[in-house]
């Protein structure tokens, strides 16, 4: 009587022992390998919706503000970041003297914009607005002295300016520096401002451009934002504003 042969060669269902463990190391290895991923790419979404997020703020609300001289000192050293508060004037609000106050010098300090490359330009302008790179050459940072309207003059008998017939104090002079050593007297057009930096004898401000179109008046509608707080280094933390005449 015929037998039946023995089954000598296995179904593909039916994995040997060495073939099963081979399959779970490459299943568990390529789970592992997938979260990984995941993780790169959401901290890489995160960062990028981050600095978005950052970009519009710094654009429409608080824009760190890098400061490169030394003409605000002691009120503001080189390397200071101050938070500009772009919505200060945004709602009818004007500035006031002794507001710090950041700006565009395009046409009163700066006659002419000058061109550079397109996309260092963008590039260098998104360093800027989250206080990573130096601002723009066209931006200063400086303190308002004369509002529209007023009689500036330096100086009175005292050596102090005077505005409006009214000695300024100002305690925020960088020490040993007088009020100016550039004698002038000003009426402040309506729609500007006259402003001019803490450090005198490092600052190049509104006297430096009497001569020149607009008179150093720095035109309201020019003003990016008031400089409400240092927000870098921790140690400075506090207000730049000085005393309001």
């Amino acid at each position: 009587m015929d037998t039946e042969a023995p089954h000598t060669q296995r179904g593909h269902s039916s994995p040997g022992p060495g073939e099963g463990r081979s399959r779970f190391a490459l299943s568990r290895a390529g789970r592992a390998g997938r979260p990984r991923q995941l993780t790169w790419r959401r901290a890489g979404a995160l960062g990028v919706i981050c600095t978005v997020f950052l970009l519009l703020l710094s654009n429409f609300v608080v824009q760190p503000f890098l400061i490169p001289s030394r003409s605000m000192e002691p009120t503001l050293k080189v390397g200071d970041r101050v938070l500009v508060n772009k919505l200060a004037y945004r709602f009818g609000d004007l500035p006031r003297r002794g507001d710090v106050v950041v700006f565009d010098g395009t046409g009163s300090f700066v006659q002419e914009r000058l061109e550079g490359n397109p996309v260092g330009e963008v590039l260098h302008g998104a360093a800027s607005a989250l206080g990573l790179a130096e601002p723009s050459d066209t931006d200063f940072v400086k303190r308002v002295v004369g509002v529209g309207g007023d009689d500036v003059v330096c100086c009175d008998a005292g050596g102090r300016i005077a505005v409006n017939g009214v000695p300024l104090d100002e305690p925020y002079l960088f020490p040993g520096d007088a009020p100016s050593r550039v004698p002038f007297r000003i009426v402040v057009p309506l729609g500007t401002l006259w402003v001019m930096g803490d450090h005198r004898s490092q600052s190049r401000d509104s006297r430096d451009h009497l001569g020149e179109p607009g008179g150093g008046m720095v035109p309201v509608d020019k003003v990016i934002g008031r400089a409400d707080r240092i927000g870098w280094p921790v140690s400075r933390w506090g207000s730049p504003g000085g005393s309001r005449g």
